[in-house]
């Protein structure tokens, strides 16, 4: 693939490679995260000690995590060997994604109980919730709330995300109404979207069960909702049952059906452990287990996905790297996550699809195929393109 002068130079230009073998730590400016949440000792915090490599605390008592701690873990993809293994490069950099490990909720906090009030904001700033649920009995590791029950559990948090977020839209109103008397046109708008959602808060419930539109959606979206936020349920299930086949699991997958939320079966200790050891090792003690893949790296991909993030290629004999953009963004878009100056000037993207690549082996037959497209301005990205761009 022939770049110009300036493209390499652009495509030098990557701020976040620090990477170890499976972590950057820090924030990643202007990235979208996930937050994990749950009730006291279900295992967040195992879990992202998992999905990090790094070192968190998970003693056997409430709030021993107050700040969150954060983390970008590489997204697994099978196609960056695919694309090396068509055309030989130094290096493979992955696209990540980032977690927030979020101290525990309990009944109460959108009351301020527990501290809550600090970390309901610490959900608010996130943009995805992966609700970590307790599917294993312990009578070694207490239960806030006495008992092991999945679906009491998840009512318990989305009871005071609703709460929290019913405050806020109850602040609202009382603003919309003081504008209405000011013959504020879009105040009656706003409040007509608002009143279909406060009584589905007022019941605990999540406001995207309101079904709003898209228009709706944006005219409240400075709102931030906890409950419009997309979720995912993950069970950690024992260690005797890494393929989750308890009556708990199955409790949350109904249920998870029935609210239009994945569910991820998971055991955070496993995890815990395979992180710990080399691939090869790791590898093997899956194959022990009669698993093809980690629990993380599936959890990994939901997360990825339900951000609509979505992954783009440049490959080189230097690097083959994966780029992050989001669903729907147009060709200068995704150019702009290489550098500003590919989509300050671009002029086209010359792209064709890594199944392609996979299939015909070498780019001279994607040509000669006719697979090799030049696309412009309006050209939507798609997951999976391998891409060049052209810029002034």
């Amino acid at each position: 693939m022939v770049l110009t002068t300036r493209a390499r130079k652009a495509l030098q230009v990557r701020p976040f490679l620090a990477l170890g073998s499976r972590l950057l730590k820090g924030v990643f400016m202007g990235s979208l995260k996930c937050g994990i949440v749950g009730l006291p000792n279900v295992g967040k915090s195992t879990l992202f000690s998992a999905l990090s490599g790094i070192s968190v605390p998970a003693e056997n008592y409430p709030f021993c995590t107050v700040e969150p701690n954060i983390a970008i873990v590489e997204v697994p993809d099978d196609r960056l060997q695919a694309i090396r293994n068509c055309m030989p490069s130094d290096k493979l950099v992955p696209a990540t994604c980032e977690f927030v490990d979020i101290a525990g909720l309990i009944r109460g906090a959108s009351k301020g109980e527990g501290l809550g009030n600090q970390f309901l904001g610490h959900i608010r700033s996130v943009d995805a919730i992966l609700h970590v649920v307790r599917c294993f009995d312990d009578d070694n590791i207490i239960h806030v709330e006495g008992k092991i029950d999945p679906l009491s559990d998840l009512d318990t948090i989305f009871v005071e995300l609703a709460l929290s977020d019913l405050e806020v839209v109850n602040k609202r109103l009382d603003n919309l109404d003081r504008k209405m008397k000011a013959q504020d046109k879009e105040a009656k708008g706003q409040r007509d979207i608002l009143e279909k959602v406060k009584p589905f808060l007022e019941r605990g419930e999540k406001a995207r069960s309101a079904q709003l539109s898209a228009d709706d959606l944006n005219v409240i979206r400075d709102l931030n909702l906890l409950t419009l936020k997309p979720d995912l349920y993950i069970a950690n299930v024992s260690e005797d049952d890494v393929k989750g086949e308890n009556p708990y699991v199955k409790k949350l997958l109904e249920r998870g059906e029935k609210d239009g939320s994945d569910v991820v079966i998971i055991c955070a200790k496993i995890e815990a452990e395979i992180a710990s050891l080399s691939p090869e090792e790791a590898k093997g003690f899956l194959q022990d287990l009669g698993l093809s893949e980690s629990g993380l790296s599936r959890l990994i991909r939901k997360a990825y996905h339900m951000l609509g993030l979505r992954t783009f290629f440049t490959a080189g004999p230097k690097e083959i790297h994966a780029w992050t953009f989001e669903e729907g963004a147009f060709a200068p878009q995704a150019a702009g996550k290489i550098h500003s100056d590919f989509e300050k000037g671009f002029i086209r993207a010359e792209t064709y699809h890594v199944g392609d690549l996979i299939e015909l082996k070498n780019e001279k037959l994607i040509r000669e195929k006719g697979k090799m497209r030049m696309e412009g301005k309006e050209y939507v990205v798609k997951d999976g393109d391998v891409m060049v761009f052209h810029f002034a």
